[in-house]
């Protein structure tokens, strides 16, 4: 007997590793900040040749993507398969809640019986269902997986991430910094060229650990039995890249090594490049589709990998919604060579001010260069407020700086894409109309997900129409404005009188509808309306209404009023002081971040206001 059940378990043992060697091990090995900056995509001035050995080993995706030029709504995406803008998580830092029934790609990957470890960086922009991982932490590891377990894997690494740009190196082992290659639209000078040089320095630190990472892999013995993906999380931390959803902030490296039991799997032969379309809301998908899953229906992402790939797409879609303390609304979509962008906050200049973003020298030295009057018009245009629209064509202008929307010979593209963008804003159901104070206010019970299909509580159609006409606003638009103004929606009341910040002085027949809206209900309509009011000069009424919005409950509203007020600068000062003097310490990000408190210490600091360190508690 006791021989018997030896036997028995010898079979179990070896029927689990035989089942388990069916099913490929996977690794993620991600970077932050990084674009496609690698020999292996052809930049001269890389120095990657742990990467660049394993493209030769990879199919090369060539045209892989983004949705988002910013890690946390990016996250959001890869954990989900979905597009954030679906989910309420399109914000910086946010912390929407999912629906039941709906989960991370981990968890059916658990369900399956695999392994799966992050290391470490999670920053998803919600709020985690539990049991995502079987490990997380700095010392999750593939290698904890039992026996006969395959594992999914994730190893992330910040040495690429845009702080370190800031170490200010004076020299570098394979970079010369004179050599640094410098993109048109930024400044041509010393400090410019040390920070690309930096960034490319700390790629190639990036590619020593990658390689460490794949040595590990082939000590186990399980280079063969395992697929391994690289990828960077979104574009380089450069200014006009990370945040932003030109290819600069959207483009990413994707490496994918398919082992020759799997070869069936592979888009292409090792070493090859794919010009195959790959959004990050496909990445999830794929995973379960290499462990034999069929992906939920709920996804948006499609499988481009494995049993249950599905063709190639058509088109790519990203968005832009708050940045830290700044907001804004953009959204994009790309086929392989056309790019149409649409913003939605056209009275805004590309380059607001982000505490963080202006730690980089290039980021600040260059604003002081634009605001001296020494840069080109290609330089100077991240200063100055946006088109509603832009289009490019990304092959004859990689960079992106000839926008072509007004191009009659390439309308037809422009519309395809443009009517490519509305479907796909209707099919995810877009809550990016909503101001995101208004947006969790009008969620009452449901998720942000649930409030997206609810046609009563989010009218898509009508909220979408009305931001439409705002945002193209002409003289001839204003009684449409000041009928939107009068609507029983909140939100179409803030398209109204965001189309009046737009039209400016023009809007100035509308001023009693303005004055009327600064005892809106919406704080976030208030806060519009006092913008549009300040820019016809009515100075007093708008600062009193901002001032008293910042002592109201709701955070996301107390920061877009508080945005106006530094809009407004000098004619806010004495509303700036009464509040720099109580401050506001409530974090609204996922690690502390004190958003409303950076903007008001930019705008007592422009002013010369001196601040209270300590601020009320809430």
């Amino acid at each position: 007997m006791k021989f018997r059940l030896l036997f028995l378990f010898i079979c179990i043992i070896r029927l689990s590793i035989s089942i388990a060697a069916e099913r490929p091990n996977i690794l993620w090995i991600t970077s932050e900040d990084n674009g496609a900056d690698l020999g292996a995509y052809g930049s001269k001035y890389a120095h990657t040749p742990a990467l660049d050995a394993l493209a030769k080993q990879s199919s090369i995706y060539t045209q892989a993507f983004a949705t988002a030029g910013v890690c946390a709504p990016a996250r959001s995406t890869i954990i989900t398969g979905m597009y954030p803008p679906a989910l309420g998580s399109q914000h910086m830092r946010s912390r929407a809640t999912l629906p039941k029934g709906i989960k991370f790609y981990s968890h059916y990957l658990r369900a399956a019986g695999y392994y799966c470890t992050n290391n470490s960086k999670k920053d998803y922009n919600l709020v985690e269902p539990p049991g995502a991982w079987d490990e997380s932490g700095r010392k999750a590891h593939w290698e904890n997986a039992p026996d006969g377990k395959p594992f999914f894997a994730i190893f992330n690494h910040t040495i690429s991430h845009e702080s370190k740009i800031r170490l200010r190196e004076k020299s570098f082992p394979h970079h010369v910094i004179k050599d640094a290659p410098v993109p048109p639209y930024h400044p041509d000078i010393p400090e410019t060229k040390r920070d690309w040089a930096q960034y490319h320095a700390n790629i190639t630190k990036l590619d020593a650990i990658v390689g460490e990472n794949l040595k590990e892999l082939e000590r186990a013995g399980l280079a063969d039995d395992t697929i391994v993906f690289y990828y960077g999380d979104h574009g380089s931390g450069m200014p006009r890249h990370k945040r932003w959803l030109w290819d600069s902030g959207i483009h990413i490296p994707l490496l994918v090594r398919v082992p020759e039991k799997w070869k069936n799997f592979r888009e292409v032969t090792p070493g090859k490049m794919t010009d195959r379309l790959v959004s990050f809301v496909d990445l999830g998908p794929t995973a379960l589709s290499l462990a034999g899953i069929d992906p939920p229906k709920h996804m948006h992402g499609k499988a481009f990998l494995g049993k249950f790939s599905d063709g190639p797409r058509q088109y790519i879609h990203a968005f832009r919604g708050r940045m830290d303390e700044r907001y804004d609304m953009v959204r994009a979509v790309r086929d392989d060579r056309y790019k149409y962008i649409r913003n939605y906050n056209p009275h805004q200049i590309y380059g607001q001010f982000i505490a963080y973003m202006f730690q980089t020298d290039t980021t600040r030295i260059w604003k002081e260069m634009f605001d001296q009057g020494k840069l080109n018009e290609v330089q100077s245009a991240f200063w100055k407020t946006k088109p509603a629209i832009e289009f490019y064509d990304t092959k004859n202008d990689p960079h992106e700086v000839n926008n072509l929307a007004l191009s009659k010979g390439h309308a037809e593209h422009r519309d395809r894409l443009a009517g490519e963008l509305n479907r796909w804003q209707f099919e995810i159901g877009d809550l990016g109309f909503l101001p995101e104070g208004e947006m969790h206010e009008r969620c009452g019970d449901l998720t942000p997900y649930e409030l997206g299909r609810d046609k009563k509580k989010y009218p898509l159609a009508k909220i979408k129409a009305a931001a439409e006409k705002a945002t193209t606003a002409t003289s001839s638009s204003l009684d449409e404005l000041r009928s939107m103004m009068k609507d029983k929606d909140s939100a179409i009341r803030y398209w109204g009188a965001t189309g009046c910040i737009i039209l400016g002085k023009g809007a100035a027949p509308a001023k009693s509808d303005l004055v009327a809206l600064c005892k809106d209900s919406s704080a976030d309509v208030r806060s519009a309306a006092s913008q549009a009011l300040f820019m016809m000069g009515e100075v007093k009424i708008a600062e009193s209404t901002l001032e008293a919005i910042l002592s109201e409950k709701n955070p996301f509203s107390r920061l877009r009023a508080m945005n106006v007020l530094d809009y407004m600068d000098e004619s806010a000062r004495d509303a700036v002081a009464r509040i720099a003097k109580v401050g506001d310490p409530v974090s609204i990000g996922a690690y502390g971040e004190n958003y409303i408190g950076n903007v008001i210490r930019k705008a007592a600091a422009d002013l010369g206001i001196a601040q209270k360190k300590k601020g009320r508690k809430k």
